[in-house]
């Protein structure tokens, strides 16, 4: 599938097969794919037509960390660009934001593992249950830290919003083995990056993972515990009972509701100082979860 936010340096060399909001996927061989991060941002399910500088070395190098320290099965293979017929240049501007990984068939649903009562469930939660919150002790605030993290998993939609499935929806969708092998495998994730962002001062409210097959091995796949895949709190900062500051796009949002911007496209373009403040939460959230300076200069 061409795209016209295919970058034309790495399209003469690779076939461009797929666009996301963020990333662009190029084709390698029938095994490996190219992942490369851009700096574009979304919100509201709209791409705005502005980009935060780093953005896309913020996301990959995360992913990298968590990969890493999770030592679970994924799909990462290098970061070595030599070889893909680039020039020093283009590989120079790639630095830091790509990656080759293993071709996976993609399992056709979200892995959703919340650990504090917020967002869609809170709002689900708060008008009086269902399918992800009814289990729920009554009397539970905004924010508040769960008992044990839950699992909602979401269809995985192409345009628009992830819809959450119910436990038997998504046993239909993927089989009831399969769906409590991810069940069990994404509260782990969870549970162990929560514990390593916590002892760094933040608190991993909840995330989104992706799982693919490559050679009948189950991996981890896509980016992983990003702040655009995941909410990041400061640890400092947390109170059950009141909307949260975070390291995401959050930031970017409050401005476009200042804007009376009505969440169709196109987007308002964003003045100087929410992309630099926006910036500055990105690079925020790496320094703290990583526990390094963010590289000024591409690796």
């Amino acid at each position: 599938m061409e795209s016209e936010v295919a970058d034309p340096t790495i399209a003469r060399v690779l076939a461009h097969i797929a666009s996301g909001k963020v990333r662009e996927i190029y084709e390698i061989d029938q095994r490996r794919l190219l992942f490369v991060a851009s700096d574009r941002i979304s919100a509201y399910d709209v791409v705005l037509p502005d980009t935060i500088p780093d953005k896309g070395r913020v996301l990959t190098g995360l992913s990298l960390h968590w990969f890493d320290f999770l030592a679970t099965p994924n799909h990462f293979l290098s970061t070595d660009l030599s070889g893909l017929g680039l020039t020093a240049s283009e590989r120079a501007d790639l630095a830091g934001r790509a990656m080759i990984v293993r071709r996976a068939e993609v399992i056709p649903m979200e892995c959703v593992v919340r650990g504090y009562l917020y967002g869609s469930s809170w709002s689900e939660y708060r008008a009086g249950g269902g399918p992800t919150t009814e289990h729920l002790p009554a009397g539970l605030k905004q924010g508040e830290k769960l008992a044990e993290p839950i699992f909602t998993p979401a269809t995985k939609a192409a345009e628009g919003h992830d819809e959450n499935l119910t436990v038997t929806g998504a046993v239909d969708l993927v089989g009831a083995d399969l769906y409590q092998r991810l069940r069990s495998l994404s509260i782990d994730i969870y549970q162990r990056a929560a514990e390593a962002a916590a002892s760094n001062g933040v608190l991993l409210a909840d995330t989104k993972f992706e799982f693919g097959w490559a050679d009948d091995e189950l991996l981890l796949i896509d980016e992983v515990l990003t702040p655009d895949s995941s909410r990041y709190w400061p640890a400092d900062e947390y109170q059950p009972g009141r909307v949260m500051p975070s390291f995401d796009k959050q930031y970017v949002r409050d401005w476009l509701d200042s804007t009376g911007w009505d969440h169709s496209p196109p987007a308002p373009a964003m003045p100087a100082d929410v992309r630099t403040g926006t910036r500055a939460r990105y690079v925020e959230a790496y320094e703290l979860i990583t526990g390094s300076d963010f590289p000024e200069t591409p690796a």
